[in-house]
C-alpha cells in the first residue's frame, strides 16, 4: 500500500489452486444495489490480467456472468465468486447482491470472507449508508472483521470524494472518525462543459506521488507546488490516524515531538491496523478508460487487499462440535489438520446439476474422496438435517460460466464442488470417519408469505421436487405446508426475493405456479351458551340408522381447546356410544360450524339422547354428534378468531412516530418502546396477522430500508364483527 505501488501487471490467465493459506485473501464486497460492486470486480479482474480488455474470459462470457435471472432483472441476486491472482497471492473476490431481499447471500459472503470492501457510490446521499449498509458494518465490527471503503461513480455530476469520505467517517467511524480516512485523493483533469472535472488518477498521501490512469495504464509522477498544500493537510491527518492505532505506544510522542516517521514504518503500522479491524482506509476506484487495462485505483486496491487484509491464518474459524454437540478444537487453518469445510452457497447448473461453493476452514479437500455431510439445523424452514456420506467428484473454480478444474483446495481457500446431491447451504463437510458440525451463521427470518399452487396437473407432479430443490439453494426461504388452510406457502424476504423464486421454479425447474391470496389460520368459537339436538334416523328397509343426542355448548377462555363432558344419566345413550358422540363433535369442530375454520375454546356437554337396540351404531352417533353441534351453532352468534402476533420493530428515531402510527392503523396495540444501541428504538406491539401479510415490504418503504422487525404468534382473539361477517359471506355462509 501507499509507497509500495509499482504498477506491475497482475498474473495473467486463470486462477490456480493456492498452495498455502498465507497466500490467500478472501474479500467480500458489500454495498447497496447500484453502488458498483460488480463493475469493480470486473475492473479488478482486468487489472489482475484475468480478463481481456472487453471484460471477457476465454470463452467470451463476462467474468460476472452467472445467472440468467440476473441478466433479465438487471441486478445481482446471488453471491458470486471471482478468483484472481496478484503479486503471488490468490484473491477470492466475493460479489454480493446489494438489494435487501438477498441479505442471505450477503451473510454467506461474510461467512466465507476474512475482510470486507464496502462499496459506496459518490452519487448517492447519506441515506444509503443509514440502512442495511450500516447494519452490515456493525455486524463486521462485532466480529472484528477488517473493512475498507471504496468510493465509486466519481464521474457523476456533483460527486465529491471529500464529502463522501466525511459522511463515511460519520456513519462508520463511531466515536473515532479518524479511524476512517483516505489513503489517496482523486486527481482531477480539465473541467468539462458542465464545469465538472473528471477523475484521471490518484494522489498517494503517504508516498506523495501522483498516479495518472488517463492513458489506461498507471503512470507515476511528482506533484507540483500548487498541489502540495492540499496533499500535506490530508497527509498529516492520515499519519496521525495511523499512529493513533499503532502498536508502538511511543510513536505518537515521537511524532508530536517533531520526529519524522519514515514511510515504511507508517505503511507497516497501517497494514497492521487494517488487519486488526481498527483502521478503515478510504480509496477511490473507477473502470478503465476505453481500451485501457487498468482502472483508476485498482492497483491500489489490490495492494491493499494483499498487504493490509489478513490471510485466513489470522482469522478464527467458527466453533466446531461433534454431531452429538461435544465441542471440538481444531487447528487454525491447517491444511494438514482434520477436514472441516462448509457449504456457503448452493446453485443448480442446467448441465452439471447441483454445484456447492465450499469454504475450507481446516484440512484439504480433494476430488474422489468421500466426505461426511452434517446437517445445518434449519428443519423448521423446510431444510432437513443431514447425516450422510457423499463422494467429492470434481473441484473447480468458477470464472464466468466456466468451471476451471482444481487439483485440491486447502484450508483458507474456496472451491466449487459438483453433484453433492444431499448437501445444502450451511452444511458441514468433514472426514467420513471423523464427522464434525460447524455452528451455523445467523439467517434472517423470511416474513413475506407467498401462497402458490400448481398451474396444471403436469406442474403439480413436478412441484414438490422443484420446491425442495429451490429451498435447498436458499436457507433464507421457508417452505410451509399449512395444515389449516391447505396452502403451500413460500416465506420470502421481500417481493424481489419472491419474484426470483417464481422465476427459478419456472425457468430452472420447469414448474409453472399461480400465486393465490395468502390465508391466515382463523378459528371459530361460540359467543354465548347454546343447545343443540342431533337426530340421525334412517330406515331403508333392512338395517337402519338411529341416534339422537342432546348437547349444550358454552364458550371457554382462550387456549382451552375443545372439551367434552358426559352428563348422561339413566343410560339414555349407551356407554359404548358416548365416545362416538365425542368423535363426531370433534370431527365437526375441526371442519368448523360457520365459515369452515376449526372451532376452539368451547365445552360440549352431552346431556341426553336416545338409542335403538338394533339400528344404533358408532357411525350413527358420530353423525348425530356432528348434527347437534351444527344446530347449537345455528342458535347463537359464532365469533371468528384471528391470530395475533407479537411484533418487534427496530427502527431509527426519525421513523418511530411513523411506525407507531402505521401499526395503529393495522389494528395494532403498541405495548412498549425501549432504547436500543445505535440510536434506534425497539417498538413492541400486538398486531393481527391478517394485517401484516405485507409488512416486510411496507416497513421497508416506510423507513427507507432502515428498520427491521420480527414476529411471533401470541394467541387468537375475536375479529371485529364487520370483518368477520365479510369473511363468512366470502365463505358462502350468512352471518
Amino acid at each position: 500500500m501507499g509507497d509500495k505501488a509499482n504498477g506491475h501487471p497482475g498474473a495473467a490467465g486463470r486462477a490456480t489452486t493456492a498452495d498455502h493459506p498465507a497466500s490467500v485473501r478472501n474479500v467480500v464486497l458489500v454495498g447497496h444495489s447500484g453502488s458498483g460492486k460488480t463493475t469493480l470486480v470486473e475492473a479488478l479482474a482486468l487489472t489482475a490480467g484475468a480478463v481481456n480488455r472487453a471484460g471477457r474470459v476465454e470463452d467470451g462470457t463476462c467474468v460476472s456472468d452467472y445467472d440468467e435471472i440476473e441478466h433479465r432483472q438487471q441486478r445481482s441476486v446471488q453471491l458470486s465468486l471471482v478468483p484472481v491472482e496478484w503479486d503471488g497471492f490468490k484473491i477470492n473476490l466475493l460479489d454480493t447482491p446489494g438489494y435487501a431481499d438477498f441479505v442471505g447471500e450477503l451473510r454467506a459472503g461474510l461467512r466465507a470472507a476474512d475482510a470486507a470492501l464496502f462499496v459506496v457510490s459518490a452519487s448517492d446521499g447519506p441515506e444509503t449508508l443509514a440502512g442495511a449498509t450500516r447494519m452490515v458494518w456493525d455486524e463486521c465490527a462485532a466480529v472484528g472483521m477488517p473493512r475498507a471503503i471504496v468510493v465509486t461513480h466519481l464521474e457523476a455530476a456533483r460527486a465529491d470524494f471529500e464529502d463522501v469520505t466525511r459522511t463515511c467517517a460519520e456513519f462508520f467511524g463511531g466515536d473515532d472518525p479518524d479511524a476512517v480516512l483516505p489513503l489517496y485523493l482523486p486527481l482531477h483533469g480539465a473541467q468539462g462543459a458542465d464545469g465538472h472535472a473528471s477523475v484521471t488518477g490518484l494522489t498517494g498521501l503517504l508516498s506523495q506521488r501522483l498516479y495518472d490512469y488517463a492513458s489506461g495504464e498507471r503512470k507515476e509522477s511528482e506533484p507540483d507546488d500548487g498541489q502540495l498544500p492540499r496533499i500535506e493537510e490530508a497527509r498529516n491527518r492520515l499519519i496521525e490516524g495511523i499512529i493513533a492505532e499503532s502498536e508502538d505506544e511511543t510513536l505518537m510522542d515521537r511524532y508530536l515531538g517533531g520526529e519524522d516517521v519514515d514511510v515504511k514504518t507508517l505503511v507497516e503500522d497501517l497494514e497492521r491496523a487494517v488487519a486488526r479491524g481498527v483502521f478503515h482506509p478510504v480509496l477511490a476506484a473507477a473502470p478503465a478508460a476505453e481500451g485501457g487495462r487498468q482502472g483508476i485505483g485498482t492497483v491500489e486496491l489490490l495492494e491493499l487487499i494483499t498487504g493490509g487484509f489478513p490471510s485466513p491464518l489470522e482469522r478464527a474459524a467458527p466453533a466446531v462440535a461433534t454431531p452429538g454437540g461435544a465441542p471440538r478444537a481444531i487447528p487454525s487453518c491447517d491444511p494438514e489438520g482434520p477436514l472441516v469445510a462448509e457449504v456457503v452457497k448452493t446453485a443448480s447448473d442446467p448441465y452439471v446439476g447441483r454445484v456447492s461453493l465450499v469454504r475450507v476452514f481446516s484440512g484439504t479437500l480433494r476430488p474422489d474422496e468421500t466426505v461426511h455431510v452434517s446437517g445445518h439445523g434449519l428443519a423448521d424452514r423446510g431444510h432437513e438435517d443431514h447425516d450422510v456420506d457423499e463422494r467429492i467428484e470434481a473441484l473447480s473454480a468458477p470464472f464466468g460460466k466456466q468451471q476451471r478444474t482444481l487439483t485440491h483446495c486447502i484450508a483458507g481457500d474456496l472451491a466449487c464442488v459438483a453433484k453433492l446431491n444431499r448437501a445444502e447451504t450451511g452444511d458441514t463437510l468433514s472426514a467420513k470417519d471423523d464427522p464434525l458440525l460447524m455452528t451455523p451463521w445467523d439467517m434472517p427470518d423470511p416474513l413475506l408469505p407467498l401462497a402458490i399452487q400448481a398451474h396444471s396437473k403436469a406442474d403439480e407432479d413436478k412441484l414438490s421436487q422443484g420446491l425442495s430443490r429451490l429451498v435447498a439453494e436458499d436457507p433464507t426461504m421457508r417452505l410451509e405446508q399449512n395444515q389449516d388452510t391447505h396452502q403451500v406457502v413460500l416465506w420470502c424476504l421481500g417481493e424481489a426475493h419472491a419474484d426470483v423464486a417464481l422465476e427459478r421454479l419456472r425457468s430452472r425447474y420447469g414448474v409453472q405456479v399461480d400465486v393465490v391470496a395468502h390465508k391466515v389460520s382463523l378459528r371459530e368459537t361460540f359467543a354465548n351458551r347454546s343447545a343443540g339436538r342431533g337426530r340421525h334416523v334412517k330406515q331403508s328397509g333392512g338395517h337402519g340408522q338411529y341416534a339422537i343426542c342432546e348437547i349444550e355448548v358454552e364458550p371457554l377462555p382462550g387456549g382451552s381447546g375443545v372439551q367434552f363432558v358426559d352428563k348422561v344419566v339413566g343410560g339414555a345413550v349407551p356407554r359404548q356410544f358416548i365416545p362416538s358422540v365425542e368423535k363426531g363433535v370433534r370431527a365437526q369442530a375441526t371442519k368448523g360450524v360457520a365459515a369452515g375454520y376449526p372451532l376452539i375454546d368451547v365445552r360440549v356437554t352431552l346431556l341426553d339422547g336416545k338409542a335403538h337396540s338394533v339400528d344404533s351404531s358408532d357411525a350413527a352417533f358420530q353423525t348425530a354428534g356432528a348434527l347437534a353441534l351444527r344446530e347449537a351453532a345455528a342458535g347463537t352468534r359464532i365469533h371468528l378468531l384471528e391470530p395475533v402476533a407479537e411484533v418487534q420493530v427496530l427502527v431509527g428515531e426519525d421513523y418511530v412516530g411513523s411506525v407507531m402510527s402505521d401499526l395503529s392503523g393495522r389494528r395494532g396495540r403498541v405495548v412498549g418502546t425501549e432504547q436500543a444501541p445505535g440510536g434506534r428504538t425497539l417498538v413492541r406491539a400486538e398486531v393481527p396477522e391478517i394485517e401484516i401479510g405485507r409488512y416486510a415490504v411496507d416497513l421497508r418503504s416506510l423507513s427507507h430500508g432502515t428498520a427491521r422487525f420480527s414476529r411471533r404468534y401470541a394467541r387468537h382473539e375475536p375479529m371485529p364483527p364487520q370483518l368477520g361477517d365479510r369473511i363468512r359471506e366470502q365463505a358462502g355462509d350468512s352471518p
